[in-house]
């Protein structure tokens, strides 16, 4: 059986499981950067954007 490639992995962490925890997760597909924020039982995900409001796309070439 053939292992199945993640779509998404994770580029940056800041914080801890215990308190707040920021991550950067890349779409390996589209390239894509999101940020996803955990704390407690509550958690959010937003793309990133530069200061034109366009989301921040990481070259796929790139990406392992």
């Amino acid at each position: 059986m053939a292992k199945k490639d993640k779509r998404f992995i994770v580029t940056e962490k800041e914080g801890s499981e215990l308190t707040t925890l920021f991550q950067v997760i890349v779409d390996k597909k589209t390239g894509v950067n999101y940020l996803m924020s955990k704390s407690g039982y509550g958690a959010g995900l937003t793309p990133l954007l530069d200061r034109d409001g366009k989301p921040i796309i990481t070259s796929t070439a790139n990406l392992e």
